[in-house]
């Protein structure tokens, strides 16, 4: 069994992943630290965690966990990561891991030297929707690929949310915009080459509350916007000669609905309606980091997967600069 431990009390530790932890097959939540034992303490006896501990330092150094899970701002990802790293535990970090691609070669680095797992939380690639529509553009499903289109917003105006705060790693590209650009990656396995991009900024906050992008693939296109200050919405489409498929809950899969993928006919006559009741992709993705640092071989997120996603945003941030097309 792998021993988890969790590197904060944040909110979507103790709302969305720990309690998927929990029902995983392969692993135990054995401990969780605080800069406030009292929280730790407190989020340890809410989940029956047997560790609590008042420093992050603390339970690195100590022999309970074989690995974390850190849900810290994102500023303090590399840090802490590296951290784990050196003490010799797997790190399953939060999204994005970095706030520029450059910034992860130090984590590559620390893998390597300390003979460790490390891998960016996209919960999306554990999703069995994201690999029936990759098996369904793998198959001609669609005919060909041409156009990618995505949305992903929130409405949040919270000053004291870490969204909205610049020095934390806040903003929407960072927190939702890598998203779109992931999943599209992800099931076409193919890297766009270049990117155009509005970019919006706060004029209280600083951080982008708003951003259109374009990206070429070669074969087709992507255009998704994202936004931290819209109405709330998630869809994913991929449209081709011969069909399309629109996934409804693309990313919180079963937080507005029913998580389906449905695949449209040419004529737009029929369609067909794949359903993933009952998933949970936090819990996948603990249990394939679990059994990845445990040694079987399966596909976790790779650093150098980190890379390719990050330099795409990297590049919509330049993009937003200047008009015109900017290399990724």
């Amino acid at each position: 069994m792998f021993r988890w431990g969790i590197l904060s009390t944040a909110k979507i530790a103790q709302e969305f992943v720990v309690p998927q932890m929990l029902e995983a097959e392969n692993g135990v939540v054995a401990a969780v630290a605080s800069r406030d034992k009292a929280r730790a303490q407190a989020f340890a006896a809410r989940f029956g965690i047997p560790h609590a501990f008042g420093s992050y330092e603390e339970m690195l150094g100590s022999d309970v966990i074989d690995g974390v899970y850190i849900p810290l701002p994102t500023s303090q990802h590399i840090e802490w990561s590296r951290k784990a790293a050196d003490a010799g535990k797997h790190v399953l970090c939060e999204k994005p891991i970095a706030l520029s691609a450059g910034d992860i070669d130090t984590l590559i680095a620390a893998r390597d030297r300390n003979r460790v797992l490390i891998a960016e939380a996209f919960m999306v690639f554990y999703h069995p929707q994201w690999h029936r529509v990759r098996d369904l553009i793998a198959e001609g499903a669609v005919g060909t690929l041409r156009h990618v289109q995505g949305a992903f917003s929130y409405f949040n105006t919270d000053p004291e949310n870490m969204r909205n705060q610049v020095e934390l790693g806040g903003g929407g590209l960072p927190d939702i915009g890598v998203y779109p650009t992931v999943a599209t990656r992800m099931v076409t396995g193919r890297e766009p080459s270049r990117v155009q991009a509005t970019v919006e900024r706060d004029p209280n906050f600083g951080t982008d509350r708003y951003a259109s992008v374009r990206a070429d693939f070669g074969g087709f296109e992507m255009t998704f916007y994202c936004s931290t200050q819209l109405a709330a919405r998630q869809v994913m489409v991929f449209h081709g000669d011969k069909g399309w498929i629109e996934v409804a809950e693309p990313f919180n899969a079963g937080a507005y609905g029913e998580p389906k993928v449905i695949l449209n006919d040419q004529g737009h006559a029929s369609a067909t309606v794949f359903r993933f009741p009952g998933i949970h992709q936090y819990r996948l993705e603990a249990e394939a980091f679990a059994r990845r640092a445990l040694g079987e071989d399966v596909p976790v997120f790779s650093l150098e997967d980190s890379v390719l996603n990050q330099k795409v945003i990297d590049a919509i941030f330049r993009a937003g600069e200047h008009d015109g097309w900017e290399a990724v």
